[in-house]
């Protein structure tokens, strides 16, 4: 087996102090484990660390190692409502003084992970400022029992470099910030301004313009309802007109100067944008909000944990890497799930297994249960590109058992459903209305255990 026998400390290095670094951070300790969390900016919160200053970010995100980590834009506000989003003991409470919307903007959810980060003196395992830049494997032992680490950094702002050996490394670097890029013919030869959704941050600079916007992901719709505002047209380019919900259908309706039209063919160096269907129009800008790709730079496993085609793998549970487990491994890889509180699950589980109190399968069940599972995405008709899309909370308690993690109540269930659900009808405004059955499963979350652990009653 994989897994050593009996308790075990290790020295662990996290990298990444966002949600998944922080939790991490928390388990680790927690299970006797000595931990340090490599953070590259000044402060806590990955994603959630707001950089308003992109200049010196490639537009498209071309850089092998981005200047930028964060992708969230001024106006974003969060998808799902607060009351489902806390870790599992701290839940994310509304604060007098501070923005106690449902659906709170980006810096509400910050400030949250900083409470986090203060309640559980999570601060003092930080190294911040210091941007990994290498880990790679010390010796390759037989099934990775005997192997450790070698992480070199450097301080973002000096010139030193540090080289240090672990037992284990946690990759926590998150997901949203290396750009994916569509494959458009002319896009090379096209010469005026395009960008990823990555460096958006405020409507402003396309004023009068008129703007192609690729892709009608969260990003695709969000960013198109703010620039529409200001632009002189915009132009949203949907993968298929025949998916487009009630929502979109109703904010296109509302603005003359929102546009659906298909996929791109091709670019032109006169500006012009032709589309499949044969238009064209002349655009002053493309955005393109097309999404990221995992993207894990200062990685070398000789080849044997890869992303192909946005694919982290072999992973088993999307987690450990068979040949190098325990001590490497992966938090905060699955999308489409309540994230928190999987993030959480998945940092147990990591924390038991370096401590010996829980034990992996063999390497070969492990690979065979790779392998299944990507059959089984194959034969669903899943792209290779959306393998770490979950969208099963069946899923979500089934690995919570691996850590015995609590699953997921009913109500977090039911409250996630009805966003979705209710962003489907009323794109513009379900942050801000409900119906009555929302009341009535928040009164069951603000009445549940989940709330009133701390003895703070929002």
């Amino acid at each position: 087996m994989v897994s050593e026998q009996g308790q075990s400390t290790k020295n662990v290095c996290v990298i990444g102090a966002g949600p998944s670094g922080l939790v991490a951070a928390r388990e680790l300790r927690k299970e006797g484990h000595t931990a340090v969390v490599l953070e590259q900016n000044h402060d806590i919160g990955g994603q959630w660390l707001y950089e308003p200053n992109v200049e010196k970010e490639d537009p498209l995100g071309k850089n092998k190692f981005l200047d930028v980590h964060s992708s969230v834009y001024d106006s974003l506000r969060i998808v799902s409502p607060r009351e489902i989003m806390g870790f599992t003991d701290f839940p994310f409470v509304s604060k007098k003084n501070r923005d106690t919307r449902r659906f709170p903007g980006h810096n509400e959810l910050w400030l949250y992970l900083k409470d986090f980060c203060e309640y559980f003196g999570l601060k003092e395992m930080i190294r911040f400022n210091t941007r990994v830049e290498y880990v790679g494997m010390l010796d390759y032992g037989v099934f990775g029992k005997d192997l450790k680490w070698v992480v070199k950094s450097k301080e973002k702002k000096g010139e030193k470099r540090v080289e240090e050996v672990f037992d284990a490394v946690i990759v926590a670097t998150g997901h949203y910030s290396q750009p994916r890029l569509p494959s458009i013919k002319g896009m090379d030869a096209w010469k005026r301004k395009q960008i990823h959704s990555h460096v958006y941050r405020v409507p402003e600079p396309f004023r009068n313009e008129v703007v192609v916007i690729v892709g009608n992901s969260l990003s695709g719709q969000d960013i198109s309802m703010e620039i529409v505002k200001v632009a002189k047209e915009v132009y949203l380019s949907a993968k298929s007109l025949e998916v487009i919900t009630e929502g979109l259908s109703k904010v296109i309706s509302k603005h003359r100067n929102l546009h659906l039209y298909p996929q791109i063919q091709s670019l032109h160096e006169d500006g012009r944008v032709e589309f499949e269907d044969g238009s064209c129009v002349i655009a002053d800008t493309i955005i393109y909000c097309t999404g990221y790709s995992y993207a894990f730079p200062f990685l070398d496993t000789k080849g044997i944990v890869g992303v192909d085609d946005n694919r982290v793998g072999p992973l088993f549970e999307h987690t450990f890497p068979p040949s190098l487990a325990p001590s490497l491994s992966f938090i905060g890889i699955p999308r489409k799930l309540i994230g928190f509180p999987f993030f959480e699950s998945q940092a147990k589980w990591i924390a038991q297994v370096l401590s010996g109190k829980r034990e992996l399968p063999s390497y070969d069940d492990m690979m065979l249960s790779i392998k299944e599972f990507y059959r089984s995405r194959e034969l669903a008709g899943i792209p290779v590109s959306d393998t770490h899309d979950i969208a099963n909370f069946e899923y979500c308690d089934k690995y919570a058992d691996y850590s015995e993690s609590p699953h997921l109540e009913e109500w977090r269930k039911q409250l996630c459903l009805s966003a979705i659900v209710n962003s489907f009808t009323n794109l513009e405004t379900y942050r801000d209305s409900w119906d009555d059955g929302d009341d009535e499963l928040l009164q069951q979350a603000l009445q549940s255990p989940h709330f009133t652990q701390l003895g703070v009653q929002p």
